[in-house]
């Protein structure tokens, strides 16, 4: 005799799955960590600093 098998958790169960490789995928393509931003940011500020810095005349 087979097991009595609850569908609504076994849906769940299976939408779970889906739920969790899809934000996986996600992770992957657009997911950047808080230290990259910063380090990111931080360059960038570095350089608009030096390029005013550079300038000849302030306007």
């Amino acid at each position: 005799m087979s097991e009595v098998v609850n569908l609504n958790r076994v849906r769940k169960a299976k939408n779970r799955v889906k739920k969790r490789a899809q934000a996986g995928e996600n992770a992957v393509k657009f997911g950047r960590t808080k230290v990259d931003r910063e380090v990111d940011e931080a360059r960038a500020k570095k350089a608009r600093d030096a390029l005013r810095q550079h300038r000849l005349d302030d306007e």
